[in-house]
């Protein structure tokens, strides 16, 4: 928001000094300060001017309350004269602008054309347009030492003797000189939320959005650590590792326990730091570099092991008896390793282009843990991100489609009596559970995948909305693991069973020992 003060001077053009104000995210009120003398100001949101305050003898310790109506709107003299009149010469054009003042019931205050800026005002007992001239197209690039990045526009408070200065950030970035993005896939949860989290503030006093989040979250990491838990004494078992599914769902486990436990560290890191409890320099660099980059990693593994038992349940199905367990298990290792040491590779760009920045006006203080790409990282980067959830995604849609249709045709074959289309839904209730995990994730994936090539970037900060939903839409498959594979499989449903009465044996054993 920008705030033009103009001081009226006898016989000569009016002194006019552009300052401007950062306006809070979680808050509609503005307080200023202003120690020169003035009779005008006009506030300016975009192209927009709004006349906001009018005095003819300046006072120095008067306080001022505005609240801008949209009757306050400076129109532009399209909007007032007919095209015939904004069309001709300016000579002749400014001797009509007293029109407009006299029509009392237009309420107009004042407007401007493409060099004026005009008011409405009294004189004696007539209403009368008072104009000066005024730079609309002013760029006050800080006498050359532009430090905005990202095409940003350099701002200062007056031409003569700055005393701040401010960036306009083009859209798709944001921060005090611009610097940070909100594109893609690599929308970060600080990008989303930071600028909505109050700094010194508790929780209570925090907006809407933030509270919304800190719900998620809790509810979100307790779903996640206990579906991890519940799968990992499941998938642990001997009879489950002795196929490769069980081995990819263990693994798949172990990511997505890890995962939640990071995530929610890193969450919690996030709203202490912008919230000012969090400012210790070394800490809050170590945890910038490593969370996102182990988050990224146990994120994409996960995808990745969904996909592998999606394609391995597929690859049941087509060779049926002739399928090698022992070879697939050994393969299977493999194939997990593999996956890892890729992982690794195509995200270790993510911690050697972090850096922790202090971001810093006169309102406020910001700590952020932000990514610096070059473009070509930048690219690279973004084309990852696009592999690792695009892939997987074609994967287990693929699988879904194959296990249905193969298995259909082998009884239509074996069958020759009943029809194609009842074989198909007969097989499809009968190997519901196999088909049932790549749908799902394939349903849950949808909205994320829609979002992140729709939206394109989050233009403000207050557009974050569509951008948290779909951030947490990202962590529903891992944390529902356990009813995807183990609630629709009667195989592992035994096994959880047997798993939770071993237990419960023990802690009674463990119990009847400390009695004694």
């Amino acid at each position: 928001m920008l705030l033009h003060f103009i001081q009226v001077v006898n016989d000569n053009q009016p002194n006019i000094a552009t300052t401007f104000k950062t306006i809070p995210i979680w808050d509609r009120t503005v307080n200023m300060f202003w120690s020169r003398p003035f009779h005008l100001v006009f506030v300016q949101l975009k192209m927009d001017y709004y006349l906001s305050f009018i005095q003819n003898t300046y006072d120095r310790s008067k306080t001022y309350m505005k609240t801008i109506e949209s009757s306050d709107r400076c129109k532009h003299i399209g909007e007032i004269f007919d095209q015939t009149i904004v069309q001709s010469h300016m000579l002749r054009r400014i001797k009509l602008y007293h029109v407009p003042c006299r029509n009392r019931s237009a309420h107009l205050s004042c407007f401007y054309d493409e060099t004026h800026l005009c008011i409405c005002d009294f004189f004696g007992d007539q209403r009368l347009a008072n104009c000066f001239k005024f730079d609309h197209q002013m760029r006050l690039d800080c006498f050359g030492q532009n430090e905005c990045q990202n095409g940003g526009q350099c701002f200062q408070d007056n031409r003569v003797c700055p005393q701040v200065s401010i960036c306009v950030c083009p859209r798709c970035y944001y921060g005090v000189q611009c610097q940070f993005s909100t594109h893609g896939f690599s929308l970060s949860l600080d990008a989303i939320l930071s600028y909505h989290i109050k700094p010194r503030a508790n929780i209570r006093k925090q907006p809407l959005a933030v509270q919304v989040s800190i719900a998620l979250s809790i509810v979100m990491a307790s779903i996640g650590l206990v579906n991890g838990i519940l799968s990992l004494i499941t998938f642990q078992n001997k009879a489950v590792l002795k196929v490769s599914c069980g081995f990819y769902l263990l693994c798949s486990s172990i990511t997505t326990l890890i995962g939640f436990i990071i995530w929610t560290i890193k969450f919690w890191i996030l709203l202490l730091t912008q919230m000012g409890s969090i400012s210790n320099q070394p800490f809050l660099f170590v945890q910038c570099v490593l969370m996102d980059f182990f988050l990224r990693i146990c994120l994409n593994m996960d995808q990745w092991l969904n996909a592998c038992v999606a394609a391995d349940r597929a690859l049941v199905t087509l060779k049926g008896t002739s399928f090698n367990q022992k070879k697939s298990k050994k393969m299977a290792k493999r194939i997990v390793v593999g996956l890892l040491v890729l992982t690794i590779i195509t995200t270790i760009q993510d911690p050697i282009h972090r850096n922790l920045i202090n971001d810093e006006n006169e309102d406020e203080k910001r700590i952020w843990c932000t990514l610096n790409y070059s473009p070509y990282f930048k690219k690279f980067d973004s084309l990852m991100n696009t592999v690792h959830f695009s892939i997987p995604f074609l994967v287990n849609l693929l699988s879904a489609i194959f296990i249905i249709i193969n298995t259909a045709k082998k009884r239509t074959n074996a069958r020759a009596n009943v029809s194609y289309k009842r074989t198909l839904y007969l097989q499809f209730r009968q190997h519901y559970n196999l088909v049932v995990a790549p749908c799902i994730l394939v349903i849950i994936a949808l909205p994320r995948l829609i979002l992140s090539f729709v939206s394109g970037c989050m233009n403000t900060a207050r557009e974050s909305w569509i951008f948290l939903i779909g951030y947490f839409i990202s962590f529903i498959a891992p944390m529902l693991s356990f009813i995807i594979y183990i609630v629709p499989s009667q195989t592992y449903r035994e096994e959880f069973r047997k798993t939770i009465a071993r237990y419960k044996r023990l802690l009674l054993s463990c119990r009847d020992r400390f009695i004694e």
